[in-house]
């Protein structure tokens, strides 16, 4: 088996590289990062090489500028594997409400061909629809970043919304629609939702304007938090409204407090 310290010394040589070169160019990566610890000193090198000794984030980005080489692969020679970076996100759920950031990079496995009877009309098992998956660059995915839209991720511990929006959810907002509107709805499926910033978090909920520049962040009515009335924009700015949402609806809930129930009386 290939150790990392013997590939690095194999492409070294291959690129025609004396270990004093490979100094020289991380004194000038560092010099130019301001930064020392991109410097990787010749002896450092040779452990790297011979030694298993494994390199520093700095002196990892070190050796991917000057080998040419992508600084994924060279993480996974040392058992970093990014290319599941997606499946493990779901293995560190955040708690707290916020920004979620996509990351277009790598390739990903969509389906390419779907079954020729695909009606969009009727409801179908879209596993049985596809009839090829293929390997897609993320790259052809960028128009999903539209400047207009932004993604937020519901903490595992923000139940604002809940039971219509649960812990978990992932949220698309559209931010060209950052003005509360006002009016009277038929059910709660119709009154916009709205991704709130405030000095301290973010909250994905109702929101009424009042008077004196003042917002009510307003919760479901069978959410276990209570109203929130802030000043407006100072101290709770809205980004935008909530558009679409991926929500997962086997997730494990807190359990929701029951209102006690009275003894039954007695009969003298």
């Amino acid at each position: 088996m290939t150790t990392p310290g013997a590939r690095l010394k194999a492409l070294r040589e291959s690129l025609g590289y004396k270990l004093r070169d490979v100094e020289v160019a991380s004194e000038r990566i560092a010099q130019r990062r301001k930064e020392e610890e991109y410097i990787i000193p010749i002896s450092r090198l040779s452990d790297f090489e011979t030694k298993s000794v494994v390199p520093s984030l700095h002196r990892l980005y070190s050796l991917a500028v000057i080998y040419r080489l992508p600084i994924k692969t060279m993480l996974s020679w040392y058992g970093v594997d990014t290319e599941n970076y997606s499946a493990d996100l779901a293995l560190a759920e955040a708690p707290k409400t916020r920004f979620a950031a996509l990351e277009l990079q790598g390739d990903v496995k969509l389906p390419v061909r779907l079954d020729p009877s695909f009606d969009l009309t009727k409801t179908v098992n879209l596993g049985r629809m596809v009839e090829k998956w293929g390997i897609v660059p993320m790259s052809y995915l960028e128009p999903l970043s539209n400047a207009d839209f932004t993604y937020g991720y519901v903490g595992t511990d923000d139940y604002t919304m809940y039971p219509l929006i649960l812990p978990g959810t992932f949220l698309q907002i559209d931010e060209s629609k950052n003005e509360v509107q006002e009016g009277v709805w038929r059910s709660e499926y119709e009154r916009p939702i709205y991704f709130v910033e405030t000095r301290d978090e973010h909250i994905c909920c109702w929101c009424t304007l009042k008077k004196n520049e003042r917002i009510v962040l307003q919760p479901h009515p069978l959410s276990p938090v209570a109203p929130r009335i802030m000043r407006h924009p100072q101290d709770a700015e809205v980004i935008g409204q909530v558009v679409g949402i991926a929500m997962r609806l086997d997730a494990t809930m807190r359990p929701v407090a029951q209102p006690a129930q009275k003894a039954p009386a007695r009969l003298n």
